[in-house]
């Protein structure tokens, strides 16, 4: 039954939500948008930083969003060594098109295998003090589960917008997607700004990862339910805008939301695919592209 208390739990509950999307799909922005790298695997990278963080808050008790930023470095490297894998063995030989998807496609299974075989199909969960938490404000519960990862989100947005926009290797990495001859010609290796790039958007994975798991359990394949949302976020905010991708990922958040709400849960995945379909229908270049 439709009542206005109803309404506005589920704009809440949708823009919290939109700001962990947010967290997700940087790295695609990165590397789809920027580096034109199509990295169907990131929400693959997503779920090993869950793991990760997991490991780390059962054993040591370590607050999940510490882990997460912890482990950003070690996923930095590992972004680092997948793209010189990436590039050696299909971009340079211009087979990134098909091959170096089926690449992705195995980084998938192998990731998803390899947890599967350490621990298990049992969801997994963290402990925090204020997961189960719920702060008040009007009429409105704001749990703190969401609360927190969309506040770290926007941290992280920020904080990538800032890097990009305002420091050389930002400003290069934007560069390289425009035209890698003349950032050669200026003295730059386009080769290590992607390395760079594509690390750090494998590093956002990490903490990205962190407030998954903070959000909800997780289990090693569903990481698939992502792949829909991120790409359609990437593309509705505008092909390498981070400005475009939170806007994007708040505007998902919210039709997400209102439909579990109004018409079920098991519609609301179907939104990410239909948002993605119409807006190559009608505006490829998303909402702030160029």
């Amino acid at each position: 039954m439709f009542s206005v208390d109803l309404l506005l739990d589920a704009l809440v509950a949708g823009i919290l939500l939109g700001g962990f999307y947010a967290a997700v799909s940087l790295g695609i922005t990165l590397a789809f948008g920027l580096l034109d790298v199509v990295n169907i695997a990131h929400p693959a990278f997503v779920i090993l930083g869950s793991y990760a963080t997991y490991v780390v808050n059962s054993r040591f008790g370590l607050d999940p969003i510490v882990a997460g930023v912890a482990f950003m470095p070690a996923f930095f490297l590992l972004g680092v060594a997948v793209y010189r894998v990436y590039h050696t063995c299909f971009e340079r030989r211009g087979d990134e098109s098909l091959r170096g998807l089926v690449f992705f496609f195995g980084i998938i299974f192998i990731i998803e295998v390899a947890l599967l075989l350490q621990y298990g199909v049992d969801y997994r969960s963290v402990h925090a003090a204020y997961v189960g938490e719920t702060v008040q404000v009007g009429p409105i519960g704001i749990a703190l589960r969401l609360g927190i990862p969309c506040a770290v989100a926007l941290a992280l947005t920020l904080g990538l917008h800032l890097f990009l926009g305002r420091t050389f290797y930002g400003r290069a990495v934007r560069a390289v997607a425009q035209d890698a001859l003349a950032l050669r010609l200026m003295g730059a290796n386009p080769v290590r700004i992607k390395d760079l790039a594509f690390g750090l958007a494998i590093a956002t994975a990490s903490l990205a990862g962190a407030l998954l798991i903070m959000i909800g359990p997780v289990e090693p394949s569903i990481g698939r339910e992502y792949i829909g949302r991120v790409f359609a976020i990437a593309v509705l905010g505008g092909m390498g805008s981070i400005g475009g991708t939170l806007v994007a990922a708040l505007i998902l958040g919210v039709l997400e939301s209102l439909t579990s709400t109004f018409y079920g849960p098991s519609w609301a995945l179907a939104v990410s695919f239909g948002i993605l379909l119409l807006v190559l229908a009608l505006r490829p270049a998303g909402l702030f592209g160029r």
